[in-house]
């Protein structure tokens, strides 16, 4: 699959499908939602998530104030049907485990960025299938120091409903805590490489003061290079 140059900008469905989905999620997960406030209301804007379930790009684009857009699996587009969905929607195809496509799904985040839009990236690449934040891929710095979109890190919590406290047994509520922005101006005069490393690394403790998870010193299995 091409990965379009200029990704579409979510349309009616992505309206209606949020006016239909929010409620129903009130309902069935009662999530918590703290934050909104910090999350501004024009400009571009990166949204930086932990990532455990597939209800994570429910959940992030049904409560966030602003309309928003991220990466999707290229087999989701598959047929007129699903790609008259994605694209309405303006979810941006990715095909995992190629490094080129990975670029050109970063480099189509960069055009939703650039004009003025809001992005969603779960840096760690790949869901995490036991409860761990992994380490960060390169990917969501990149965007953030190529165009100075403000940065905004979300932890969520309890998404993964396989998952259950080992305290109690019992499954964690849902929650989705959006953080203040983040302040990467002072990365600008640093080489390329080290800046960043450097706002990974910083993009990553944001997200695990947020969602409070244990670190795993390595990449999730599965997670791109992006």
């Amino acid at each position: 699959m091409t990965i379009p140059a200029k990704p579409a900008r979510p349309g009616p469905i992505f309206t209606v499908g949020r006016a239909i989905l929010r409620p129903a999620l009130w309902l069935r997960y009662r999530p918590r939602v703290t934050g909104r406030e910090l999350v501004p209301s024009t400009g571009p804007l990166l949204l930086v998530s932990n990532h455990e379930s597939m209800l994570d790009t429910i959940l992030i684009p049904s409560f966030t104030p602003r309309r928003v857009q991220f990466l999707a699996k290229a087999s989701l587009f598959r047929g007129a049907l699903g790609r008259w969905f994605f694209e309405g929607i303006g979810a941006v195809p990715v095909v995992r485990g190629s490094s080129s496509t990975a670029q050109a799904a970063l480099d189509a985040g960069r055009e939703v960025l650039e004009s003025g839009s809001a992005f969603v990236v779960f840096p760690e690449g790949s869901r995490s299938q036991d409860g761990r934040l992994y380490r960060g891929r390169s990917g969501a710095a990149w965007l953030a120091l190529e165009t100075g979109a403000t940065v905004v890190p979300v932890g969520l919590w309890g998404t993964n409903r396989a998952l259950r406290n080992p305290q109690t047994g019992r499954r964690e509520r849902v929650a989705i805590l959006f953080g203040a922005p983040l302040d990467l101006s002072d990365l600008g005069a640093l080489p390329g490489g080290r800046a960043r490393r450097e706002a990974t690394e910083r993009i990553m403790g944001a997200i695990q003061a947020l969602s409070g998870q244990e670190c795993a010193e390595k990449f999730a299995e599965g997670s791109t290079g992006a």
